[in-house]
């Protein structure tokens, strides 16, 4: 694997996401733990909802717009027809976040 540095930490509170920018489009971080970090596509497939500002709530995420709410494991929406955002790999190393930088390239982050 090859993993793209994309913050720190400390960039992410505890139970809050962050919106970053990459050559593959926008990918939210999530951190549902001290230690525990999730990266998901930031769109919303049901209306485009930014998904960092959605509230993270144990492995889950709400969109802010019409409260969608995905799996941070899976990327499955629960309690809608149908619906599943992109995960990526995402690892922590010296205190700084990781992402799969090859996972990034053959999937839509945007």
């Amino acid at each position: 694997m090859s993993w793209l540095d994309i913050g720190a930490v400390e960039d992410v509170p505890v139970r809050g996401a962050r919106m970053v920018r990459t050559r593959a489009g926008c990918v939210a971080i999530f951190r549902t733990g001290d230690t525990e970090f999730h990266a998901t596509s930031n769109t919303c497939p049901h209306k485009g909802g930014p998904l960092a500002e959605g509230i993270v709530h144990g492995q889950k995420v709400t969109c802010p717009l019409h409260n969608w709410v995905f799996d941070l494991n899976t990327g499955a929406a629960q309690g809608a027809d149908e619906g599943r955002i992109d995960v990526y790999p995402v690892r922590i190393e010296n205190g700084r976040i990781l992402l799969d930088a090859r996972t990034l390239r053959t999937r839509s982050a945007a």
